[in-house]
């Protein structure tokens, strides 16, 4: 942004104790973390000049599979580089690398020092941040992550506004339905979300659900999955009302649930385990 705010990847700043940023006019400048969220590896840093070169958003809906996608960093930190590829798939989850995840998949080469770079479209516009890689090498093999515009963009905004960022929370463990599962809960289709454990005395408990419950709606919206449920639950808002559509003894049934805060510093296993 032009008034020296940087998207980066958590993982690249994490544990430092003093930031650097270069800027491609050559100079060199100290940063202030404006905040971080590790769940899903998003930082935002400030720097103290004005007038600066600024990337334009661009919006994560217009992204196709097979666009052209580009891909800037500094790999092996060799200088500027950027690289060229297409949208290789969307809505990539369950990799285990961040707690929330929605990755935009890419063949752009992405290497040791890319992450936290832009991913721009055909126009230059801002798609992704480059965040991870799949390989077997530590180099490209053309399987590349990228965090979607649009959680990188709700997320610095709600940390240059807040400092971080908030999450609901309703206090259950979760597990996918299995075709297995659908056909013992006499459910239609295998999707949906078994509730296996609930924490005493959080959100859950005090609204009745319990285990063995089978979520399938929040707030109206359909839950295909525990993932799904996860990123649904952490979308709500903490003290509000929410509505949780529940079968149970193969009948359904609507609970209001006041939605708790997210706890802070959860590891992936615990946010998917222990703090939905």
């Amino acid at each position: 942004m032009s008034d020296g705010y940087i998207l980066t990847n958590d993982h690249v700043i994490d544990g430092a104790q003093e930031i650097q940023v270069a800027l491609s006019d050559g100079r060199t400048v100290k940063a202030e973390l404006v905040g971080a969220d590790p769940e899903t590896d998003i930082a935002v840093l400030k720097v103290n000049l004005k007038g600066l070169p600024a990337i334009t958003f661009g919006t994560s809906e217009q992204v196709r599979v097979g666009d052209i996608a580009l891909a800037i960093g500094n790999p092996f930190g060799v200088g500027e580089t950027v690289t060229m590829g297409i949208v290789s798939a969307l809505g990539r989850s369950r990799l285990g690398i961040n707690t929330f995840e929605n990755f935009i998949q890419t063949d752009a080469a992405i290497n040791p020092g890319n992450s936290g770079g832009a991913l721009v479209d055909a126009a230059g516009n801002l798609i992704g941040i480059n965040s991870a890689i799949y390989s077997k090498t530590g180099g490209s093999q053309g399987i590349g992550f990228s965090i979607p515009v649009s959680i990188a963009k709700n997320v610095m905004e709600e940390i240059i506004k807040t400092g971080g960022v908030t999450r609901g929370w309703i206090g259950v463990e979760v597990q996918d339905i299995t075709p297995d599962l659908a056909e013992s809960f006499r459910l239609d289709k295998p999707s949906g979300a078994l509730i296996s454990a609930v924490m005493k005395g959080g959100p859950a408990d005090r609204a009745g659900i319990k285990p063995g419950d089978v979520l399938v709606e929040v707030n109206g919206v359909s839950v295909q999955d525990s993932q799904e449920m996860l990123n649904q639950v952490a979308s709500l808002k903490p003290e509000q009302n929410a509505k949780f559509k529940i079968i149970r003894n193969h009948q359904a049934h609507v609970f209001t649930v006041i939605v708790g805060k997210r706890p802070k510093g959860t590891i992936k296993n615990l946010d998917e385990e222990e703090a939905q």
